[in-house]
C-alpha cells in the first residue's frame, strides 16, 4: 500500500506562482499530493509549469489574474467556489521596488500597495467566506523580514510588509471561531526575482551585489516552501502563527 501524502486532499491556491518561492511551493506541494491553483500575471509561464506538474500527476488549474485587480480577483474567487472552495491560499505575489523616500517615485509606491497590501486583502476576501462556511481552511501570507523592522530605502516596502503582518494577526484572532488557521512567512534574504522590480538603478546594483551575488549564501525559494509546508502540515490544532526564516549570515 503507498504512503498517504500529506495533501492529499486538499486544494491550494498559490498566487505569484510563476517563479521564485511561488513556483518552488507549487513543485513541493504538488510532489505531497495537493491539487493545485496557480496564478500570477505571466500566464505562459503558468502554462509551462502546469504542464510539467501534470506530467506527475499533478491536478493543476491555471488562473492567470493581476492581485491587485479587484474585479479579476473576485472573477478567480467565483472559479474557485465553483471548484468546491480551495483549503489552502498562499499569498505569494509581491513587488520590491525600493528607494529612498525623498526621491518621490510615487508610481512605485502605489505599486506596492496595489500589489504587496490590496492584491493581500483581495485573495483573502476571494476565499475566506468559504472556508469560514465550511469552518476549515488556512490562509498563509508571504510578508518579509521587512514586517518586523525598517531599512533605509525600503520603507513603503517595509511599510507594505508592516501591513501584511498586522492583517495576518488580526485575521487569525478573527478567523478562530470559523476554525480556519492563518500564518504569516517572513522570508530574509531569498534568491528571487524580486531584485529586478526595482527601478532604482544605484539601489538595485547595490542589492544584486551585496545580497544576491553568486557568493552571498542566501535562502533559495526551496528553502521557505519547506517552512510554508511545515506551517501548513500540523494538526489541525495547531497554528504556526509567524515563522521568520533568515540565512545564517544575515543579522538584520
Amino acid at each position: 500500500m503507498s504512503e498517504q501524502k500529506q495533501l492529499s486532499g486538499k486544494r491550494v491556491w498559490i498566487t505569484g506562482a510563476s517563479s521564485g518561492i511561488g513556483e518552488a511551493t507549487a513543485r513541493l506541494l504538488a510532489g505531497e499530493g495537493a491539487e493545485l491553483v496557480i496564478s500570477a500575471r505571466r500566464a505562459e509561464k503558468l502554462d509551462a509549469l502546469a504542464a510539467n506538474l501534470r506530467e506527475h500527476g499533478t491536478k493543476v488549474t491555471v488562473a492567470p489574474v493581476d492581485v491587485s485587480d479587484r474585479a479579476a480577483m473576485e472573477a478567480v474567487g467565483e472559479q474557485l467556489a465553483e471548484l468546491g472552495g480551495v483549503d489552502i491560499l498562499i499569498n505569494n505575489a509581491g513587488t520590491m521596488p525600493i528607494s529612498p523616500i525623498i526621491n518621490g517615485r510615487v508610481d512605485e509606491w502605489d505599486r506596492m500597495i496595489d500589489v504587496n497590501i490590496k492584491g493581500v486583502l483581495y485573495a483573502i476576501n476571494a476565499v475566506y467566506s468559504g472556508m469560514a462556511e465550511r469552518k476549515n481552511g488556512h490562509i498563509v501570507n508571504i510578508s518579509s523580514i521587512a514586517a518586523r523592522q525598517t531599512y533605509q530605502s525600503a520603507g513603503v516596502y517595509g511599510g507594505t510588509k508592516h501591513a501584511v503582518r498586522a492583517i495576518s494577526d488580526t485575521l487569525r484572532k478573527e478567523a478562530i471561531r470559523f476554525n480556519v488557521r492563518v500564518t504569516d512567512i517572513q522570508p530574509g534574504s531569498v534568491a528571487t526575482e524580486l531584485p529586478d522590480s526595482i527601478g532604482h538603478e544605484k539601489i538595485r546594483s547595490a542589492v544584486k551585489e551585496n545580497m544576491y551575488g553568486e557568493d552571498a549564501p542566501i535562502l533559495q525559494p526551496e528553502d521557505i516552501a519547506n517552512g510554508i509546508l511545515y506551517a501548513i502540515s500540523q494538526p489541525e490544532y495547531v497554528d504556526v502563527s509567524e515563522l521568520l526564516i533568515r540565512p545564517v549570515i544575515q543579522e538584520n
